[in-house]
C-alpha cells in the first residue's frame, strides 16, 4: 500500500468518502478551509433526481453530470472505491492510504455506474435510442424512479405503449395515499398501464420473444424494459472496518444530533447512509452536508463543542415530477398535483439550483 501524505497537516486533513449529493457539497464547502480529499469510484458527480429526463433527452445530462474537479478546484479527487477505514486512515481499492483528521462518510446507495463522465453520457444516449426504437416499454418498479420514468416516456413519446408493474399495493409507498393516487390517476390519463401487486419474471421472455409473465398470470409485451427498484445502502464494506460497531441492523450509520458517527468525535456521516428517521431525499442530504461542514470548520478552528450545530429533521416534503410540466407535491398539510406544483420542479428539475450551490454556472454545460 502507498501512503499519500497531505501537503498541509495541522489537523486540517478532511477525507470525504462518496461524491454524490451530500459528499460533493460537503467537499465543496470545506475546500478552502481544509485539505480536502474526495474519494469516489467515479470521476463525476451526478444530479441523480434529473437522471430520468436524460433518458428521454440525452443532452440534458450535459448539465447534470459534473466532473468533481469542476467544483473542487482546491481539493484532491481520488477515483477509486474506499475499502477500509481505521481510526486515522482510509484505504482505497487501488492501494492508496489517506490519513485524516476528520472523516465524512457519504456513500449513499450501491449502484453500478460508469467511471467516466463520457461513458455515462454515452449510456444515456444508448438508453434514449432504446426507448426511441421501441413500440412498447416495460418499467419494473413503482417507486419514484419508476413513476417518473413512465411519466417522462409518456410525455415525450405518447405513441409508445408503457406498462409499469409494481409488486406493492400502491405506487410511491414512501409518500401518502393521496399523493400516490394522484400519480396513479395521472399515469392512467396518459394511457400508461399500471399493474399492482405483481412481480415480473424478466427471464420468462425467450430469445426473440418479447412477452414477459407476471406473478398474477398476466403477459406483458415489451420491446425493452427498465428496472427501477431500490438499491441497497453502500455500507456492506463498513462491516470490515473500525466503524462496524456503529452500524445499526439495517446497515445505516448511527449518528448523533451533530451528525457525528456513534462513539466518534471526528467522523461524520451524511445523506442516505444515516439512521435519521426521515425521508431520504436530495435536499435533505444537502442539509446534512451543510451542518457537517459547519461543524468540522468549528472543530478545526478549536471552537467549543458546545457550539456545534444540531441537525433537526424538518417536515417531510416530496415532489414527484410527471413529465415536463406536471408534478405531484406532498406538503405537511396538503397534497397537490398538476402544472402549479410542476413549476417547482418539473421544468428544470432543480438542476440550475444544484449547480449554483456548487459554485457553477446554472446553465453552462461542462
Amino acid at each position: 500500500m502507498e501512503r499519500t501524505e497531505s501537503e498541509s497537516g495541522n489537523g486540517r486533513r478532511v477525507v470525504v468518502i462518496g461524491g454524490g449529493i451530500a459528499g460533493s457539497l460537503a467537499s465543496k464547502s470545506l475546500q478552502f478551509d481544509s485539505d480536502v480529499t474526495l474519494i469516489d469510484p467515479k470521476e463525476y458527480f451526478e444530479i441523480t433526481w434529473a437522471s430520468l429526463r436524460s433518458m428521454v433527452e440525452p443532452s440534458f445530462a450535459e448539465r447534470t453530470l459534473i466532473n468533481h474537479n469542476k467544483y473542487l478546484p482546491n481539493g484532491r479527487v481520488v477515483t477509486s472505491p474506499a475499502v477500509n477505514i481505521t481510526n486515522t486512515e482510509v484505504v482505497t481499492a487501488d492501494g492508496f492510504v489517506f490519513g485524516y483528521d476528520y472523516l465524512v462518510i457519504a456513500t449513499g446507495h450501491n449502484d453500478v455506474l460508469p467511471k467516466t463522465r463520457k461513458e455515462k453520457l454515452s449510456q444515456y444516449q444508448s438508453e434514449y435510442e432504446k426507448i426511441k426504437s421501441s413500440e412498447s416499454v416495460l418499467i419494473v418498479g413503482g417507486g419514484p424512479s419508476g413513476v417518473e420514468l413512465a411519466a417522462e416516456i409518456a410525455v415525450d413519446f405518447p405513441e409508445k405503449k408503457v406498462t409499469l408493474v409494481h409488486n406493492g399495493p400502491r405506487l410511491l409507498e414512501f409518500v401518502g395515499q393521496k399523493a400516490a393516487d394522484k400519480a396513479f390517476d395521472w399515469l392512467k390519463a396518459k394511457k400508461v398501464e399500471v399493474i399492482l401487486n405483481q412481480r415480473v419474471d424478466l427471464s420468462s421472455a425467450s430469445d426473440g420473444d418479447k412477452n414477459y409473465r407476471t406473478s398474477g398470470g398476466e403477459t406483458v409485451h415489451a420491446d425493452c424494459y427498465f428496472l427501477c427498484i431500490g438499491k441497497p445502502l453502500s455500507s456492506e464494506w463498513l462491516k470490515g472496518t473500525d466503524l462496524k460497531d456503529s452500524l445499526d441492523g439495517k446497515g445505516r450509520l448511527v449518528v448523533d444530533e451533530y451528525l457525528r458517527v456513534k462513539g466518534r468525535k471526528n467522523v461524520f456521516a451524511i445523506g442516505d447512509i444515516t439512521d435519521i428517521p426521515e425521508m431520504k431525499q436530495g435536499y435533505i442530504a444537502e442539509k446534512h452536508a451543510s451542518v457537517a461542514a459547519k461543524n468540522i470548520k468549528l472543530l478545526m478552528s478549536g471552537g467549543n463543542e458546545k457550539k456545534l450545530s444540531s441537525y433537526k429533521p424538518g417536515s417531510d416534503i416530496a415532489i414527484i415530477s410527471l413529465g415536463r410540466k406536471d408534478s405531484v407535491a406532498q406538503f405537511p398539510f396538503m397534497t397537490v398535483s398538476g402544472c402549479v406544483p410542476g413549476l417547482l420542479k418539473s421544468k428544470d428539475l432543480f438542476v440550475g439550483k444544484t449547480r449554483k450551490a456548487r459554485g457553477l454556472d446554472p446553465n453552462i454545460v461542462d
